[in-house]
Formats: C-alpha cells, structure tokens, sequence
C-alpha cells in the first residue's frame, strides 16, 4: 500500500458477509483517515461501535492490538455501488495514506 502502511483484514477471510469489509490500516487512526476522504462514506471500527474514539471491543475481543483497532475502517458495498466508485475509494485511500 501506499506509503508504507500495511492493511489487515479483519475477520475471517471466507465466512463473512459478501458486502462488507473490515480492514485496519497499520500506524493511521481510521478516524483520522476518513476525515481525510470526505467523498468516502465508511465507518470505523464495528458498526455497533461507530461514533466511538477508543478501541471496539469487538474488534479487541478479535484479538487485535489496541493500536491496529483504532486504525480499523468498516466499507458496506450497497446493491448500486459500481466497480468505478470502488476503484474511486481505494485511489483516495491510497493517496491519503500518502501524505
């Protein structure tokens, strides 16, 4: 990835939900990130921890490091969502992480 950061997939890689993906970027707060790409509508951490500064608990229970968790990003693709706008989200992503 860009500038060096390192992405972990959160969850198991096969049994999961066809729509949803859950990463962590190493060394960045996933809110940090977002705001950075306000085109990119995303979360951070589960989405019954969104809105929250502190590590998901789901995420920690997982067995992430406190410090992977905060750098986690939860992507929902809906039914409209076009190969193009995926493409566009992981260039300003990419860029972002960049800087």
């Amino acid at each position: 990835m860009a500038g060096g950061a390192q992405v972990h997939l959160n969850g198991h890689p096969t049994r999961r939900l066809p729509n949803t993906l859950n990463v962590s970027f190493a060394g960045c707060d996933g809110n940090t990130l977002l705001a950075s790409v306000p085109e990119i509508a995303a979360s951070t951490g589960s989405a019954c921890h969104s809105g929250r500064t502190e590590p998901s608990g789901v995420l920690l229970a997982m067995h992430l490091q406190p410090d992977l968790a905060l750098g986690a990003v939860r992507f929902s693709l809906g039914r409209w969502t076009t190969v193009e706008e995926i493409d566009r989200a992981a260039a300003l992503i990419t860029a972002s992480l960049s800087r």
